[in-house]
């Protein structure tokens, strides 16, 4: 059955969009009101999307849809991500720090424990947790958190599919199991447990047919079953892909170029509160200029059109699963959650993009693929393979600085949006909670009154890192939750630890900068050398964490990186090969 278009105008007209329940009440330790009904939870990620991109958090791009579940429920203007794709989706889905698990790196098999580029087995995801609750278990998207999608590349060695989603507690899958794809003939697509044909209808588009999927399983849920989808766009990683109705839609609507993007959106975002002013805007990146001084700013412009695009699209696809549980009856108990995995992503993609393994040898059609960022080589269709570049990921990330893969808050910073009626009195609050996305996965257990386990499958399964945020949900927001425990952060030598007010943080290489986010959240103002011993604190306290986490030195795991990727590398090049002939 096909979403209609009444039931979204419905939803965006409605200021109250069901009747009010009463909130979960004691629910430590995965405990609940036996007499509620158990809330459907959809839990919804973006990929590479800057802070700031989104209309409610300052974006100038449409998304009416997040736009209205955030009028109707709640934004987190302090939440955050591990900086990085895969190893945030394995923070996500475990409730631990991503080296616990077996990510500490990417999808690539390194041989250093921690760093396997596998999910282990001291961990349980969310949906093996809820399972055993009476929960449904849906995965749709992007999957990322194993090293064994060889059925595409000929890798025998990387062909075991016990870490695919149907082997880590979901009940159906339909998207990729590798991280990175084209949107129209999307690289180790998969249904359920088998590898899936590319779908050569000239309409197929990836966000679509994730955003379908996400449909197909809600109608398919029988009344009174509660369910969590796990719905992992791919939208707005690169390559940048779109439909050119979307493209049109946007055409001069960032004519002014990128610093005017980041004044608007830096006062927008002052106006609705979710940034305060004496921090002031970061500077513009050093490594880029003014649009007006490119070379090819009609590339760029279009860059950014296309960008856009593809969240527009996004918001589309996320009307129609509103539709669908507007439909069955499910929207008042579902709690819908919104999240990116990273900040934007700067830079510009090489022409050796072309040989990856993700990457076609020929659009549908025939024609060659061109990758690379090329100057007058319009971004969009499906034969180009190219990215935003560095000026207009800065605006993504307003007002902070730096990008994905930087430990600043630019890199993992994340909105959070939290919607559920029948849960959450407050509408259109902000809450000053200090959130992670490891906080995803005993916000689940209590929600539905599952049991985190200490054993699973016989084998003993680590503590919990995150922390509920349910209490926040229901909150002053004039007595914010505080959140007691620090965070750490660790990827290719990116490093920094938040402490309440204080944060320490290093880029790969560099010494150790101190800032005070209440007052310099934008980390302008170094004071590591004016408060010596509150640096010192702070290095030994990302010390003991780095070793109980299990984080290796990166001079040890660069090597092996290397050599694993050149194998995955190799690998594609013969097979590509192959196919050629």
């Amino acid at each position: 059955m096909k979403p209609t278009s009444q039931s979204r105008r419905d939803f965006m007209k409605t200021g109250t969009l069901g009747t009010l329940g009463a909130m979960i009440a004691g629910c430590g330790r995965g405990q609940q009101d036996e007499t509620r009904e158990k809330p459907n939870i959809v839990l919804i990620m973006a990929d590479d999307m800057g802070y700031s991109d989104i209309g409610c958090f300052g974006g100038d791009i449409d998304t009416p849809v997040l736009d209205k579940l955030a009028a109707d429920g709640l934004r987190f203007n302090k939440f955050y991500n591990t900086m990085r794709c895969c190893p945030t989706r394995a923070a996500l889905l475990t409730g631990l720090y991503q080296h616990q698990v077996g990510m500490g790196w990417m999808t690539y098999d390194t041989g250093i424990e921690g760093y396997e580029g596998d999910l282990n087995n001291r961990c349980v995801t969310i949906a093996e947790v809820l399972k055993p609750a009476g929960y449904r278990t849906y995965m749709h998207g992007k999957w990322h958190v194993t090293s064994h999608y060889g059925h595409w590349i000929d890798d025998t060695e990387h062909t075991s599919k016990h870490n695919w989603p149907l082997q880590r507690g979901f009940d159906r899958f339909y998207g990729i199991i590798d991280g990175t794809s084209n949107f129209f003939q999307p690289f180790s697509l998969a249904r359920d447990n088998d590898p899936e044909p590319i779908d050569m209808d000239p309409g197929y588009y990836f966000t679509d047919a994730v955003s379908d999927h996400v449909v197909d399983c809600i109608e398919d849920t029988p009344d009174g079953t509660p369910f969590f989808s796990y719905v992992s766009y791919t939208a707005p990683h690169f390559p940048l892909h779109a439909m050119p109705e979307d493209i049109k839609k946007y055409k001069g609507r960032f004519d002014k170029g990128w610093d005017a993007l980041r004044d608007k959106k830096f006062n927008r975002m002052v106006d609705m509160g979710l940034i305060d002013p004496k921090w002031g805007l970061s500077d513009r990146d050093e490594r880029t200029g003014r649009l007006s001084d490119e070379e090819y700013p009609e590339w760029r412009l279009r860059a950014m059109e296309v960008y856009a695009a593809m969240i527009d699209r996004m918001d589309q696809g996320i009307g129609k699963i509103v539709d669908a549980l507007e439909r069955s009856g499910k929207l008042d108990n579902t709690v819908i959650i919104f999240i990116s995995d990273n900040g934007g992503q700067a830079g510009n993609i090489g022409t050796s993009q072309g040989a990856k393994r993700y990457t076609p040898i020929t659009a549908r059609d025939g024609r060659p693929m061109r990758a690379g960022t090329i100057p007058g080589l319009m971004p969009g269709a499906e034969d180009t393979w190219q990215s935003i570049g560095t000026g207009w990921a800065n605006a993504s990330n307003v007002p902070f600085r730096k990008f994905k893969g930087w430990s600043y808050e630019g890199g993992i910073s994340s909105p959070l949006v939290v919607h559920w009626p029948a849960g959450i009195s407050a509408r259109g609050e902000i809450r000053e909670q200090v959130g992670h996305v490891m906080d995803i996965m005993p916000t689940c257990c209590e929600l539905a009154g599952a049991e985190y386990p200490e054993t699973y499958q016989g084998i003993p399964i680590l503590p919990v890192e995150g922390t509920s945020l349910v209490s926040a949900l229901r909150e002053n927001p004039d007595t914010p939750v505080v959140r007691n425990t620090p965070l750490f952060w660790e990827h290719q030598d990116h490093r920094a630890v938040l402490d309440r007010k204080w944060k320490l943080v290093a880029a790969v290489g560099k010494e150790w900068e101190l800032y005070d986010m209440e007052a310099d959240r934008c980390e302008d103002h170094n004071l590591a050398v004016d408060m010596p011993d509150k640096l010192a604190e702070m290095s030994r306290m990302y010390d003991e964490w780095a070793d109980r986490a299990g984080v290796v030195p990166w001079d040890v795991v660069a090597p092996a990186r290397a050599a694993a990727s050149k194998h995955v590398d190799d690998l594609t090049k013969i097979f590509r090969e192959k196919q050629q002939k």
